[in-house]
């Protein structure tokens, strides 16, 4: 086991408990925001935090020069770019971060933004290993004033709302099985989450060993600086990119504890482009509430494309775009369909993050659930990678 401070490596001896603690902001206060990891998604999320009211976009952190300077172009006037994320958190003007770094990074900033005392979104899924999310546990138990947002924007949609309404008044029943399947396609000779090279990714615009962090050594390779998510050194594959925001939408609804077994099954059998991780995969959790979750994912045909089906002895939960209910009527004859009603607003996991900043500090998607979530993604991907069913003891917690 790594301890804290090796974890963290390279972080200022000084750093932590040194610089302000996490504290709650008026209503009317601005929150001045950072990011760490301005690829795709960083991006994404620069602009929805932007786009809330009172918070301004003040810095971000990058290891390949490009990105700072799209960053830049997005702030205001009043912005500092970083190759390193740790000068970022050492700016004491700054509130809150993003994080949206490869999930092989993410345990690194957010020990070092919770000892930094910020408030953290932290894009899911949330721990990339067990031994990761343990760190961050204990991180995180040392800077409870810091609100953290688990990136699962699924927990605050209004079809949870709907889901929760449903089963809380029974009209579901037992629920023995949930169903869920992630689908897509891309045209021919397009591989599923392939992104370009660019001629300036170079060992001089690009801060490699920041990227590698506590990967495995690698010389210099553009390649994987940008297409890190087929390579297991930096990611869990789809796994932790779209089961992970599925399952963290029913371990919301249902409280759903860490797997006691998981199964994952699948491989390469599409895209021979070099890639580590499955195209096409099969995962069985078998939950402590006495349910099985199943999962099925391909990138070769995007028929039914993002679905699930909670299955209860009184009715079933079908969610896509849109969620219902369904009833058995074996069970309730004069049972109503019913269509979910909530509405989503616009940037609501986001505007919800901050103000938890500005309040109680609750959110939709906290530190509980992002752990449980990434250990049940991590089970599934140890199988995989074992081929064998894995199986967690919550004594040790750990997978044996």
């Amino acid at each position: 086991m790594q301890t804290r401070r090796h974890f963290i490596g390279n972080v200022a001896t000084g750093l932590a408990g040194s610089l302000a603690t996490g504290h709650a902001l008026a209503a009317n206060d601005r929150i001045r925001f950072g990011v760490i990891g301005m690829g795709e998604r960083g991006v994404q999320l620069a602009r929805e935090a932007s786009a809330c009211p009172n918070t301004e976009f003040a810095a971000a952190a990058d290891v390949y020069s490009r990105r700072l300077d799209e960053a830049r172009s997005m702030a205001g006037t009043d912005f500092a770019g970083h190759p390193d994320y740790r000068a970022l958190l050492e700016d004491k003007s700054i509130d809150a971060v993003i994080i949206a770094t490869p999930q092989h990074l993410h345990a690194e900033c957010f020990i070092a933004a919770m000892d930094a005392g910020k408030h953290v979104y932290q894009e899911k899924a949330m721990a990339f290993t067990v031994e990761h999310a343990k760190l961050m546990r204990t991180a995180r138990e040392s800077s409870p004033r810091s609100v953290v947002q688990v990136g699962h924007q699924v927990c605050s949609s209004g079809q949870i709302a709907d889901a929760a309404s449903y089963l809380s008044s029974g009209a579901v029943g037992r629920v023995t099985a949930i169903q869920a399947r992630n689908y897509r396609n891309t045209p021919a000779g397009k591989p599923q989450w392939t992104r370009p090279l660019f001629p300036d990714m170079t060992p001089e615009n690009v801060a490699w060993q920041n990227f590698l962090g506590n990967a495995p050594a690698r010389d210099f390779d553009p390649d994987r600086l940008v297409n890190w998510r087929l390579f297991w050194d930096y990611s869990g594959g789809n796994v932790h990119e779209s089961m992970s925001q599925q399952l963290a939408f029913w371990s919301k609804a249902m409280n759903i504890g860490i797997p006691t077994a998981a199964t994952m099954t699948g491989g390469v059998y599409l895209w021979k482009d070099g890639r580590e991780v499955p195209d096409t995969m099969s995962v069985s959790l078998e939950l402590p509430e006495e349910t099985l979750f199943t999962w099925n994912s391909g990138f070769g045909n995007n028929y039914p494309g993002v679905t699930e089906e909670a299955l209860g002895t009184h009715g079933t939960i079908v969610r896509g775009q849109q969620i219902r209910y369904v009833p058995q009527r074996v069970n309730r004859p004069s049972g109503a369909e019913l269509m979910g009603q909530t509405p989503t607003v616009p940037r609501a996991h986001m505007q919800d993050f901050l103000s938890a900043i500005r309040s109680d500090g609750q959110t939709a998607c906290p530190f509980e659930l992002g752990y449980r979530v990434s250990v049940a993604c991590h089970m599934a991907v140890e199988s995989y990678l074992q081929q064998r069913t894995v199986r967690w003891d919550p004594a040790g917690e750990e997978i044996v």
